[in-house]
């Protein structure tokens, strides 16, 4: 049995994504952040760090949402294409494209906005901070805009976990109001268009949907 524990956030979104592209059978357990359940006894001899999501695959548990999305594709939809083949150019530029997202985007910029904004009972408004990530959101989302200009997807010609990752940021910033160039907007919504997209998006946000980020 595979469960994904977590829901409510743009992190969660991507594992629940990737586990309905692949028509997975599996259970949700959609904890919130912040909200406790990430501090019981249960969750947090699953993830001592106390984030969501977490991936449990039988016995075999998995943190971080770049790598449950890749790990899920890996090894249950090998013929699928979801993600490039192991030791591959492709693969390479995958892991880049992926490492791009959660540090120049999730973690250095947008995960700002979220302390400083919707957290910043805990830590502290901090005006310059937000008006820098924001800045350095629109220099490094330059690099995705310039590759989705002549391409539909970031690797290759087909629809990847690269494209989730990226996806769930690209919504996140616009949660934010944060303005995005015609070909990140029209980028979005082909990949919001597809039906394993909307359906995991219903479930995650069925925890709070008026929850931004992670």
């Amino acid at each position: 049995m595979i469960t994904v524990w977590g829901g409510g956030t743009a992190r969660t979104l991507r594992a629940h994504w990737m586990a309905h592209e692949l028509g997975l059978d599996y259970q949700s357990k959609l904890v919130g952040p912040r909200t406790g359940e990430t501090r019981t006894p249960e969750f947090t001899a699953l993830n001592a760090k106390g984030k969501i999501p977490v991936l449990v695959d039988g016995g075999f548990v998995l943190t971080e949402s770049a790598a449950i999305v890749t790990y899920l594709a890996d090894a249950y939809g090998p013929d699928a294409g979801l993600t490039p083949k192991p030791g591959s150019r492709e693969r390479a530029r995958y892991n880049e494209w992926l490492a791009y997202v959660q540090m120049e985007l999730d973690a250095h910029t947008l995960y700002v906005l979220r302390k400083h904004q919707d957290l910043a009972a805990l830590y502290g408004e901090a005006p310059a901070a937000v008006e820098t990530a924001i800045k350095g959101f629109a220099k490094q989302i330059a690099f995705a805009e310039g590759r989705l200009r002549d391409h539909a997807y970031l690797v290759g010609e087909r629809f990847t976990g690269a494209d989730i990752m990226l996806t769930s940021c690209l919504l996140w910033a616009a949660a934010y109001k944060v303005d995005l160039a015609p070909a990140l907007h029209d980028y979005a919504d082909r990949q919001t268009s597809r039906p394993a997209y909307r359906s995991a998006a219903q479930l995650n946000s069925s925890v709070n949907p008026r929850r931004k980020g992670a």
